[in-house]
């Protein structure tokens, strides 16, 4: 199906990965409240803040309210990435885990941006020399090539996308974020360094780093 809320000439749509079962934080990660908001609505404001439609996959809990839901058929994020991608008529998807509620949305529009204008089938980040999985960009026509890793039994995410593109001998794009705010593509409004925008929050002592970290950078 097509999520209802995304435009059919859209180029580029935004899904949040919601599937996990949530283990770790003891209770669901997606309603669980960060700086006064649950965690599902900061990675909804991320993509909706660099212009994309915004949905939600892989969903474990009610969450229609809050934005379109593509289900998938359980297996980790890839398979929700695959859900999405075979959802969506868009050329480009993004894929944001739930659990990064500090990355700013102008990321997000620099590597979507990279992405149209060199043709990279996969494009994502990286700081302080370390690829990050997540935010990344997927051209649609991988999808394929992505479910002949899955059924390899790849389910890793960073290596099952840049396997896939291998397969189809297309570019898969790293961008170090430090160049990116060097040259101007990127900030962060609450002045949080690079270093901070990828903290994980999996867990209750992440939750409470993490809202240690932006009452420390709050712009007043």
């Amino acid at each position: 199906m097509t999520p209802a809320a995304e435009p059919a000439v859209a180029e580029a749509v935004g899904f949040v990965l919601a599937g996990g079962e949530s283990s770790r934080m003891g209770s669901d990660k997606a309603l669980t409240q960060f700086c006064g908001e649950p965690l599902i609505g900061h990675a909804l404001g991320i993509l909706r803040g660099a212009g994309l439609p915004a949905s939600i996959a892989g969903a474990r809990s009610a969450l229609a309210s809050y934005a379109p839901v593509v289900e998938d058929a359980g297996g980790g994020p890839l398979s929700g990435i695959c859900a999405a991608l075979a959802a969506t008529s868009a050329q480009l998807a993004v894929f944001l885990s739930i659990d990064m509620p500090l990355l700013p949305s102008s990321l997000i529009a620099a590597l979507t941006e990279h992405a149209r204008l060199t043709g990279a089938t996969v494009t994502s980040a990286s700081v302080h020399g370390f690829a990050e999985t997540f935010p990344v960009v997927v051209e649609r026509a991988l999808l394929s090539a992505i479910e002949a890793e899955r059924g390899t039994g790849n389910r890793g995410c960073f290596s099952a996308l840049r396997a896939a593109a291998a397969r189809l001998a297309r570019h898969a794009a790293v961008l170090p974020v430090e160049n990116l705010v060097q040259a101007g593509h990127v900030d962060d409004p609450r002045g949080l360094p690079p270093a901070y925008w990828f903290l994980n929050v999996n867990t209750l002592d992440d939750l409470a780093r993490s809202e240690s970290v932006v009452a420390g950078h709050r712009v007043s």
